[in-house]
């Protein structure tokens, strides 16, 4: 974690009393974050409370009708010999049926190869290179939404490619690097595929849901129309913040020769990072060219699987949706298209020899997810306890009770749970973590007072990604902040929180007022 640095580092901005202002709660905020223990200790904590509630609540007789079928619902006590038998013989299968686990874990070995190849970083600098000077902020924050499919990809390649592009232009490094900061991150929960968040997120919610009605779910598809116009809504968002906020209010930048490092030097860094070489320009031009292609063909046999009326994926349901099976697994063909694409790419460039090379990529991705899987484990043992011993239903249906006499409208509970999420994503980095201590709570709340669990979800995505850029619990916070002070030496966590704040407004209120509107239109999330 870095710290702040020193009061003798000033804002670079032109009000330096304001700004201490409004530091002095950011700061109280990231040492209340700093001394919350790691996401996988918080979930054995709520482990340990929900084992200690189940039998407080059971020995108090507590129990609720249920309000669909009458059903008395009583707690079940976990340290009873049932429960604690239940309990050592579920761990295993508790975390293998865990929904998040499976498909992030099919999703990262196919990405990982379009990272490990290089083609995601060549991609960012194809989408960033020639643009007009007016459209610039535009296509960096746009250009960021759509890196957070390759994971670090758009930290570790856009945000200090960005930073050289509007050097280059003649404008302010840092805010470049801000416009792409909001993009990669600000937009997290906005793009124009599907990714692994989609998975992870619907995954927690499916399992939440259930704790009220088993028959219901959540797909990863079910916020894809959401997400399509929000990608475009953060776009030009952050891109009005940028031309008419931040960089007005930043200096001419003055870089400081002992913390620069050379503009050639600094452009192919990050590409070193997802290129398995330093590859020819000629030879990555090639490879694009040839993955591009490939994606047309792509694209001709996803579409040949579901439009034809005999087609192997498309459902046998005149009424339903057609793609429906496709959708269901679309996860499987995400990460399917993303393996052959960066192997493609990677054997046309040269980055790759042998199928090795390819295998590789894919075992550097799943490595990446070991404290993924370690916090997962603990995580789908809370989730669990907390549905076995029926504290999660008991929770649900007393809280929908108290939110229907409450009578506040389902738009009103959707806001109120965008600012609650925005809030505990200061104090919680992982967005998985939060989303599988938060959801088994108010998803069945919200549920039963008639929110459908996709809106809730994409109220709880807008709440926290909106917040991302403002909390130095993030975990690439200080990959960014380093960034930065190559540019500007005296650059501080101040700094980089006081340029990120008016994204962060910006987006929670844009983007709660489009989640609103489409409510009432009662427009459909996703397929």
């Amino acid at each position: 974690m870095i710290h702040t640095q020193a009061s003798t580092d000033q804002p670079m901005t032109p009000n330096n009393t304001n700004a201490s202002r409004r530091f002095s709660l950011l700061t109280l905020l990231e040492s209340l974050g700093n001394k919350l223990p790691h996401p996988s200790v918080l979930f054995i904590i709520f482990s340990l409370i929900v084992v200690l509630l189940s039998a407080i609540f059971t020995a108090s007789g507590s129990s609720v009708s249920h309000p669909s079928n009458g059903t008395i619902i009583s707690a079940k006590s976990l340290l009873s010999s049932e429960g604690l038998r239940w309990m050592i013989s579920s761990a295993v299968s508790n975390f293998m049926q865990f929904a998040p686990v499976g498909p992030v874990i099919v999703a990262v070995m196919g990405i990982a190869v379009a990272e490990h190849s290089g083609l995601l970083g060549a991609l960012l600098k194809k989408l960033t290179r020639n643009i007009p000077a007016r459209f610039l902020s535009l296509a960096i924050v746009f250009t960021g939404v759509i890196s957070s499919l390759g994971f670090d990809a758009g930290y570790v390649v856009l945000i200090p490619l960005a930073g050289l592009i509007f050097k280059a232009a003649g404008r302010a490094p840092l805010a470049g690097i801000a416009a792409a900061f909001a993009g990669v991150s600000g937009g997290y929960s906005a793009n124009l595929l599907l990714g692994p968040v989609d998975a992870i997120l619907s995954g927690i919610s499916t399992e939440a849901v259930h704790l009220v009605d088993s028959n219901a779910a959540v797909l990863a598809s079910d916020n894809y129309y959401f997400i399509i116009v929000s990608t475009f809504l953060v776009s030009i968002v952050g891109a009005l913040i940028t031309d008419k906020v931040i960089e007005p209010r930043l200096a001419k930048s003055s870089i400081e020769e002992e913390n620069l490092v050379s503009e050639d030097h600094q452009g192919d860094e990050p590409a070193a990072k997802i290129s398995a070489s330093k590859l020819p320009a000629e030879n990555e031009r090639l490879a694009l060219r040839w993955a591009g292609l490939f994606s047309i063909a792509y694209l001709l046999f996803l579409a040949m699987l579901v439009i034809p009326e005999n087609a192997l994926l498309r459902n046998p349901d005149p009424n339903g949706l057609a793609a429906l099976p496709l959708l269901k697994n679309f996860v499987v063909f995400i990460a399917l298209y993303a393996a052959l694409a960066g192997a493609l790419y990677g054997f046309i460039s040269g980055a790759y020899r042998s199928a090795s090379d390819w295998i590789e990529g894919m075992e550097s991705g799943v490595a990446t997810l070991a404290s993924y899987l370690v916090m997962m484990f603990f995580a789908a043992q809370f989730v669990n306890y907390f549905a076995w011993s029926g504290l999660g239903t008991l929770a649900a249906i007393n809280g929908a009770n108290w939110l229907q006499q409450a009578q506040l409208s389902h738009t009103s509970l959707l806001l109120a749970f965008i600012l609650v999420s925005a809030l505990i994503n200061l104090m919680i980095g992982s967005a998985s973590a939060k989303w599988a201590i938060l959801a088994p709570v108010f998803l069945p709340m919200l549920y039963i007072t008639g929110v459908a669990p996709e809106a809730a979800q994409m109220a709880y995505r807008i709440g926290d990604s909106s917040t991302n850029i403002i909390t130095p619990l993030m975990p690439y916070f200080g990959v960014v902040l380093a960034f930065a002070q190559r540019h500007q030496a005296k650059t501080g966590m101040g700094t980089l929180i006081s340029l990120m704040l008016p994204y962060s407004l910006a987006l929670l209120l844009a983007w709660s007022i489009l989640l609103l509107g489409w409510m009432m239109l009662e427009l459909p999330l996703g397929p």
